[in-house]
């Protein structure tokens, strides 16, 4: 099994190792990392299995694909060009795909015609739904050429939501998720950033296939969960300022899960949906 994605699909992964290690034996398992850890395999020796991760933010090759620096402003996404990560993907049996956050930037993304090694680069830019569009596409068209309908599974995982603007539900202006401890009680609530057009782009395009694709529909559930991020209890990447101590609401994160916690429900779904098809 291969998780293929951005760190949300990364939390997905480690949830899943988290529920299955347990009931492992220490000499007979292992967890390592490679390609500068693009690729991380958790074995289970006596099943002869392995689930990993690889990271993939945009499915397609883009500049932000070194998994431990990629925080550039300027993204730049290559067209056509699916088959530079696919080529780690081949032979997996179970796939679970996502990609969703690093499309919302708020402008249009800039899409790569040629190869990032030309020196004269020719670069167009799309609106967010044009270019989430190509890359389904790819995908898709990826896995009906490299996967086997009779014996291999694919899953696609919806958008996870955030929760960065606390007025949406009923909050105070300038609240976010930092200290949080009760769930969103409307259950009509809609996150602003899962972008409904995103979910019709999808919808479009899975209808398309011919291999059939499993939807995890995790975005509704999620979207109450305004109190299981790992708003300020998790890795800070450069040392937090004076300012930002004294208001920790500017320093939260909002994007990712607590584990233990709502993670685990994704899994369990994908789980039913596995084995129970």
């Amino acid at each position: 099994m291969m998780f293929v994605g951005d760190s949300l699909n990364r939390g997905q992964y480690v949830s899943m190792i988290c529920l299955l290690h347990r009931l492992i034996p220490e000499h007979a398992k292992s967890m390592k990392s490679y390609n500068n850890d693009a690729l991380t395999v958790f074995r289970a020796k006596d099943y002869n299995a392995s689930i990993e991760f690889y990271w993939a933010p945009f499915l397609l090759e883009s500049n932000s694909d070194n998994a431990v620096v990629h925080r550039v402003s300027d993204r730049i996404v290559r067209r056509g060009s699916i088959n530079k990560h696919g080529k780690h993907w081949k032979g997996v049996d179970i796939l679970v795909f996502n990609t969703y956050l690093w499309w919302m930037t708020g402008l249009d993304i800039k899409i790569l015609k040629g190869s990032f090694e030309d020196e004269e680069k020719e670069i167009i830019e799309v609106s967010a739904e044009d270019a989430y569009r190509m890359a389904m596409r790819s995908m898709l068209r990826w896995v009906r050429k490299n996967m086997d309908r009779k014996r291999t599974r694919v899953f696609f995982t919806s958008m996870s939501p955030t929760h960065g603007k606390g007025i949406e539900w009923g909050g105070e202006p300038g609240e976010n998720c930092y200290n949080q401890t009760t769930i969103i009680e409307d259950s009509n609530y809609w996150d602003s950033n899962s972008r409904k057009t995103i979910m019709n782009v999808i919808a479009e395009e899975f209808s398309k296939s011919k291999f059939p694709i499993t939807f995890l529909n995790i975005t509704q559930l999620s979207s109450y969960r305004k109190d299981a991020h790992t708003s300020i209890y998790k890795k800070q990447w450069s040392p937090l300022t004076a300012e930002q101590l004294a208001n920790p609401v500017s320093y939260a994160d909002c994007v990712h899960w607590c584990l233990p916690g709502l993670q685990d429900t994704w899994n369990e779904l994908l789980f039913s949906k596995l084995f129970y098809p």
